[in-house]
């Protein structure tokens, strides 16, 4: 694949709790520039960025971020609260006790809810792949599958661990009704992020590809 294809698929992602404005403004600049999918920002810095990007690049944020054990009720006020302060595409998680409980129905509500406060918004469902087992893994699939999301994300990046070639195959098995696979976490290279969409990933989670395409550039390889 070229750069440019990759970066088309690029979640620009900056969520470090003590990220600054003019860290953000940096990574919105870059994406634009580059060619990203977006800019996925926390919500504190949503409006801000709208006001400064315009219409020149989507913003994704997070909600219940990053453990997923927010109440139904807070999550569904934060998208909502997101959409309106112009946020393009939310990145939820799930409540992954409820999962080790087999709670399912209240998983599937729960995000079916969260979708309807998205308003029409792309949402993408996290559900931690590295503190799931296989077949929690797959339940999920079928999980997000029926809940109308767009989306099912293999990671926060604030975990042990991030996406797996392994886990999207999996995915990539498991989900339907039109499901998309969004990778994140741990994708430090072209290689990482070309195998990730070969295996099935439509979106990809980071915040190295654009600088390693930024060093490219400045370093001349």
């Amino acid at each position: 694949m070229e750069s440019k294809e990759i970066l088309a698929l690029v979640d620009h992602t900056l969520l470090s709790q003590g990220a600054t404005w003019n860290e953000i403004k940096e990574i919105c600049d870059d994406a634009v520039q580059y060619g990203c999918a977006s800019v996925c920002i926390p919500p504190s810095y949503v409006k801000k960025a709208k006001e400064y990007l315009k219409d020149k690049m989507k913003i994704c944020t997070v909600i219940g971020f990053p453990n997923g054990y927010n109440t139904t009720s807070v999550k569904c006020f934060e998208a909502e609260d997101a959409v309106k302060n112009g946020a393009d595409e939310i990145d939820m998680v799930i409540n992954i006790g409820w999962l080790k409980d087999k709670k399912y129905e209240k998983l599937l509500s729960e995000i079916k809810a969260v979708k309807e406060s998205c308003q029409g918004k792309t949402l993408k469902v996290i559900i931690e792949t590295c503190l799931l087992t296989e077949e929690e893994k797959v339940k999920m699939c079928e999980i997000v599958s029926d809940s109308g999301a767009d989306f099912i994300k293999t990671s926060t990046g604030f975990s042990t661990g991030g996406a797996t070639r392994e886990d999207i195959k999996l995915f990539k098995k498991n989900i339907k009704n039109g499901l998309k696979i969004k990778a994140a976490g741990g994708i430090a290279s072209l290689k990482d992020a070309e195998d990730m969409v070969a295996l099935g990933a439509e979106r990809l989670g980071t915040s190295r590809i654009v600088k390693i395409i930024k060093n490219e550039e400045t370093e001349g390889y």
